[in-house]
């Protein structure tokens, strides 16, 4: 399964598409917090909140605790 991460997401409205991306693919989605939106964002949720249900998101504080959990390195330039 290929996992998709995005660090410190911003605009909810790009976030929303890519829920969208991971439930019709059954990519796996990591967001790594602090986020720049609620999960009540009304953006968020007319660009793909509805398929919420439908994909695999899970939430991690900084990158080094989603590095650990995965059994990833850190790739930062």
């Amino acid at each position: 399964m290929l996992d998709i991460v995005l660090y410190e997401p911003e605009i909810p409205q790009n976030t929303g598409n890519i829920i969208r991306l991971c439930a019709n693919t059954g990519f796996r989605l990591h967001l790594i917090e602090p986020l720049g939106f609620t999960w009540d964002d009304k953006k968020l949720r007319r660009s793909g909140l509805d398929y919420h249900e439908f994909a695999d998101i899970k939430s991690t504080k900084p990158s080094r605790h989603f590095c650990k959990a995965n059994n990833r390195s850190a790739y930062l330039p």
